[in-house]
């Protein structure tokens, strides 16, 4: 072998080495990001985003080289070098752009990580190293390339029996711990929308009487809350408050099994991951499993301003407590930074100041006032408490950036419900409006409906969308012009530096922008936000 060979060869394989490990990277974030779930992971390719992810991957022109290989042996492989060449350019520009993916390492990811660069060293080791590998070197190296995401795929997958073994150890030991807490008071709360805000505002209000354990951020799932219990939970604590999420049925039902509640709070239903549940009926039956989870002396609080709440309502046979009937809110005045409304319950009736925005919160404040109610709390005690409460991760927040413009940032998540309360907060301000959004993802065959509602909505209350992804912007812009926006306001466009071309002009003192979603970060940092 000549030695320009054998250098042409190592330059590959250190050029390989490079793009594997990116892959490797990108995956296992992918996989993390949908809590490893794989009907999630499939809706995603099913998105615009997803579909650019196997594009990316430049597998028409690989394939050409791979051909190219089969029949011309000793002039592809130059071409396999400068293919490399480019796309460890590519990686190396994402570096710099900070847009390169690395997953949170966490015990799971170390290890399936640590797997995939064992395979990448053997691999090394043995096409450099066994002489039967020659012939066919360029072709391992391109085809590996091409299949190194069903390749890391395979690896989450082929873990997933040793997870699924551990997820039961750390349940039952959870469990059991569980079971020697009897005087602790759990309150169970899940939901399609609004599960973490009415935690956060619960556990506020309940801390100015009670030792208060909650549940913390991405700590709704069955290990989330397993090792909430094994390492939060202490003999001091008086209430549990834990927030519940799942994607499919039966996934609430085994986490009321881990920690047992005795109050549940259902915050509402909408299709939000109607992808992965499948049918609305599907989602409704899960999140009622909360419900039915709970003692004969428990006691259910459901969303009464929401369609789906009232019909399970009457389905309950415990006790059980709605708002809207049990408890009302009026008089409701809602301003730029606060929410000011009266609260009647039980023939009484307080003036409460919550430093929230939108009216769209008022009802996980009223939950949260009847599980407060149920434990002993005044409705004087309670008012006094909400005004300590404050816009946390996740939850809308009103940000005046360096650049002079007035930003309402709910880029944390989004689901149908939220967006339209989000443009109803927006009425507030009396000058040009603006919203920034992808989306929506994993509605199922709903999606096309739902974005068209939400362009209604828009058209009804924006002066201006720019929508960041194209999955469905046909049928929201469809909506946004059927109520009343032009053509070129509502556009389609994903470059930051083009977006803020176009909001430039939204920095009046009463002009508003409100980013809806997964809004790109450098777009963020462009506006003047500050994570």
């Amino acid at each position: 072998m000549s030695l320009i060979y054998r250098n042409l060869q190592l330059i590959a394989v250190f050029l390989w080495s490079i793009i594997f490990a990116k892959e490797l990277f990108l995956w296992i974030w992918l996989w993390q990001l949908k809590e490893y779930h794989i009907g999630r992971f499939k809706a995603h390719f099913q998105t615009e985003n997803g579909r650019k992810l196997i594009r990316q991957n430049l597998a028409l022109i690989k394939l050409f080289v791979l051909a190219g290989l089969v029949f011309y042996p000793k002039i592809f492989p130059y071409f396999v070098v400068a293919l490399f060449s480019v796309e460890v350019l590519f990686i190396l520009v994402r570096i710099f752009q900070k847009k390169f993916r690395i997953p949170k390492i966490t015990k799971k990811t170390f290890v399936l990580l640590s797997v995939g660069f064992l395979f990448e060293i053997s691999f090394i080791y043995s096409i450099l190293g066994a002489w039967t590998a020659q012939k066919f070197f360029y072709l391992y190296l391109v085809f590996l390339d091409m299949i190194a995401p069903l390749f890391i795929s395979g690896i989450v997958i082929g873990f997933e029996p040793f997870a699924i073994s551990w997820r039961k150890k750390i349940i039952a030991r959870a469990t059991e711990k569980r079971k020697q807490f009897k005087d602790v008071v759990v309150i169970g709360i899940t939901g399609s929308y609004g599960k973490t805000s009415t935690k956060e505002f619960l556990a506020k209000i309940l801390s100015e009487k009670f030792n208060v354990l909650k549940t913390e951020k991405h700590q709704n799932s069955e290990v989330g809350i397993s090792f909430c219990v094994l390492n939060n939970l202490r003999k001091e604590h008086q209430v549990f408050v834990c927030e519940m999420g799942a994607y499919e049925k039966g996934g609430i039902k085994l986490l009321t099994d881990i920690v047992q509640p005795q109050i549940g709070i259902l915050t509402g239903i909408n299709q939000q991951h109607l992808a992965t549940f499948g049918s609305l009926e599907n989602i409704k039956k899960t999140k009622f499993e909360l419900i039915e989870s709970l003692p004969t002396d428990g006691l259910a609080i459901l969303n009464g301003s929401n369609k789906y709440c009232r019909e399970l309502f009457d389905q309950i046979k415990i006790r059980k407590k709605i708002t809207g009937k049990d408890i009302k809110a009026e008089n409701v005045v809602t301003e730029k930074d606060r929410l000011l409304f009266e609260v009647s319950l039980d023939n009484e009736k307080i003036q409460f100041q919550v430093p929230l925005l939108g009216e769209h919160w008022i009802d996980n404040v009223l939950m949260a006032t009847l599980a407060a109610k149920e434990l002993g709390m005044s409705l004087r005690e309670i008012a006094k408490a909400c005004q300590k409460i404050k816009p946390m991760e996740g939850m809308m927040r009103l940000v005046k950036t360096d650049k002079n413009f007035n930003v309402i940032d709910a880029t944390y998540s989004a689901n149908p419900d939220g967006v339209i309360a989000h443009l109803n907060y927006l009425k507030v301000w009396q000058g040009k409006k603006a919203i920034i959004m992808p989306c929506l993802i994993e509605l199922g065959d709903q999606a096309a409906e739902i974005h068209r509602r939400i362009g209604k909505e828009i058209g009804r209350v924006c002066d201006l969308a720019i929508v960041t992804t194209k999955d469905y912007f046909y049928y929201l812009k469809e909506g946004a012009l059927e109520s009343g926006l032009k053509d070129d306001q509502v556009v389609l466009e994903e470059k930051p530096e083009a977006i803020f071309e176009k909001i430039k002009d939204f920095q009046g003192k009463e002009d508003v922008i409100i980013l809806e979603s997964r809004v790109p970060l450098s777009f963020q940092e462009r506006i003047g936000i500050k994570k």
